[in-house]
């Protein structure tokens, strides 16, 4: 393992080394872990009281590139499958309501007026009430646990929405998917920011993000097989979806239990080489950060919650969010405006396309952020999609040019979900910071999710003029502030690269430097 630094003053050093079988490469001297530390194991060194980076910032670890692309894909391919998967199933659980409504769900249950609003509202409530408190709890029990426990709850919650009979008892199954939702996409989230680097980061997230659309694809796919059959169980029409789905759900959540990882300190597919680089790896990206998992603590909390970048990225994702739900839960209820004289099945289908191709671009501008290491600039890229969307909606009541715009919305909106979250993760450094900027942005991201469950009023229908209008308001403000956040980033790193690092640490402990987290003199932002 390849550490140079002040830290390491006084250690065993080894020859100069260009390349290493553990992926570690240095052209400093080398450390030489085993003679240095005795009887303590080479991931404790890698985890535990080191920093690897100097107190400018600059990384004392250089690596493999051959070999982080092995260990890279080891990951990818052990990781983000479940995650993915788990997360398809809590959109489709989460949005299979509005295809539902599709099949009598209203009339069955008596809802008139703005009760179906009042239902999905309430979902948003319990959502966003326990969606920092929930990240808390995935870092301190463990991701490897607490994911899939959430995901056994919100199955059970879907598969007891197929029973219900009043508006009261579906809102109150409603409110508690909520709060087993609720930690679903923060706790991915931090939970891919434990494996993978800063630039690698947003694509990965896409890779389970893009499960939204295409639970919007598969999800109208699965509504319209499972509402062929005649029955399942003595249920019928709607509450077949929700009783199938929900199962469907709870199975995959139990086979994740044995499958999810915690974290690569613990991953018996990685060898002790690979746990070392990965956690080596994503260290030497923190400056001033001598453990990758630190114990929950309250400054670096705040410094998470109350980071500019992450209240106006917040910001960001909730108006996105009013968009991308809104699409969720009532595209099938636009399509059914354009395509009146089609069947329920027809009108099911029609939801798939849009879908499809918003997937295409979720994972296509993730996937550019990733080889660029920027994901401001690509806020901007996608805002101007949503506002031509929506324009078309407005301008136009031809249903082919209405229908189009549902494809070029949901083209800008979707890859959101991951560049939000990959913004907030690279513009904090401890991990409690990272788990509550993460929470923080979700959070804001479903209050924008409660505004879009009132987007689309009955009496607006069936042009929607208000719900269009306020989705073009939300778009133009988003792209104005995208640019404006970015400008600021340039000129605060500007002022940043003036200041005396030296001076301002002098006479802080090892705990009040890692406190200041990106408060750090020698912190940058990432744009």
């Amino acid at each position: 393992m390849a550490f140079t630094g002040d830290n390491f003053k006084g250690k065993p050093m080894t020859s100069t080394v260009q390349h290493s079988s553990n992926g570690f490469v240095d052209k400093q001297p080398v450390f030489n872990h085993k003679e240095a530390i005795g009887e303590e194991t080479a991931h404790q060194a890698a985890e535990r009281g080191r920093a690897a980076t100097d107190k400018y910032g600059k990384s004392l670890v250089h690596f493999d590139a051959a070999a982080e692309a092995r260990l890279r894909l080891k990951i990818d391919l052990y990781i983000v499958p479940t995650v993915a998967i788990l997360y398809l199933f809590c959109f489709i659980d989460r949005a299979n309501i509005g295809n539902a409504r599709l099949a009598g769900f209203e009339k069955d249950l008596g809802l008139k007026g703005y009760d179906y609003n009042m239902v999905l509202s309430v979902f948003y409530v319990s959502y966003i009430i326990f969606e920092i408190p929930s990240n808390m709890a995935c870092k301190w029990i463990g991701p490897g646990w607490f994911i899939p426990a959430l995901s056994l709850g919100f199955g059970i919650c879907s598969i007891c929405t197929a029973f219900v009979n009043t508006k009261e008892s579906a809102s109150g199954v409603r409110f508690l998917l909520g709060v087993f939702e609720a930690g679903m996409l923060p706790g991915i989230a931090y939970y891919m920011s434990r494996w993978y680097r800063r630039s690698e980061l947003t694509f990965r997230l896409s890779l389970y993000i893009v499960m939204a659309p295409l639970a919007g694809a598969f999800g109208g796919l699965l509504a319209s097989g499972i509402l062929k059959l005649p029955n399942f169980g003595g249920l019928r029409a709607w509450r077949m979806i929700f009783a199938i789905e929900g199962i469907i759900t709870c199975g995959l959540s139990l086979i994740s239990f044995f499958t999810l990882t915690d974290r690569p300190e613990t991953a018996r597919w990685l060898s002790q080489d690979e746990k070392d680089l990965a956690i080596a790896r994503v260290k030497s990206e923190r400056v001033g950060a001598t453990e990758v998992l630190d114990k929950i603590d309250v400054p670096k909390l705040l410094r998470g919650i109350f980071s500019p970048i992450t209240l106006s990225t917040a910001f960001i994702f909730l108006l996105d969010n009013i968009t991308v739900q809104g699409v969720a839960f009532f595209a099938p209820t636009i399509v059914r405006t354009i395509y009146p004289r089609d069947s329920v099945v027809s009108q099911q289908l029609h939801t798939v396309p849009p879908y499809v191709v918003g997937s295409f671009f979720t994972v296509l501008f993730p996937y550019l952020s990733w080889k660029f290491d920027r994901r401001n600039i690509f806020f901007i890229t996608c805002a101007p999609f949503m506002m031509v969307g929506y324009v078309m909606f407005l301008a136009s009541m031809n249903p082919q040019v209405r229908y189009g715009a549902t494809f070029i919305i949901a083209s800008g909106a979707f890859a959101f979900g991951a560049l939000c979250n990959a913004q907030v993760a690279a513009n904090v450094v401890s991990d409690t910071a990272r788990s509550s900027a993460i929470g923080t942005t979700v959070m804001f991201g479903h209050i924008g999710g409660l505004i879009s469950t009132w987007s689309f009023l009955p009496g607006d229908a069936p042009n929607y003029p208000i719900g269009n209008g306020l989705n073009l308001a939300t778009s133009t403000t988003l792209f104005i502030l995208a640019i404006l956040i970015l400008l600021w980033m340039i000129a605060d790193n500007k002022r940043r690269a003036k200041r005396d690092v030296d001076a301002e640490l002098d006479g802080l402990s090892q705990k009040q430097i890692e406190n200041l987290d990106w408060r750090h003199p020698a912190f940058k932002w990432r744009p």
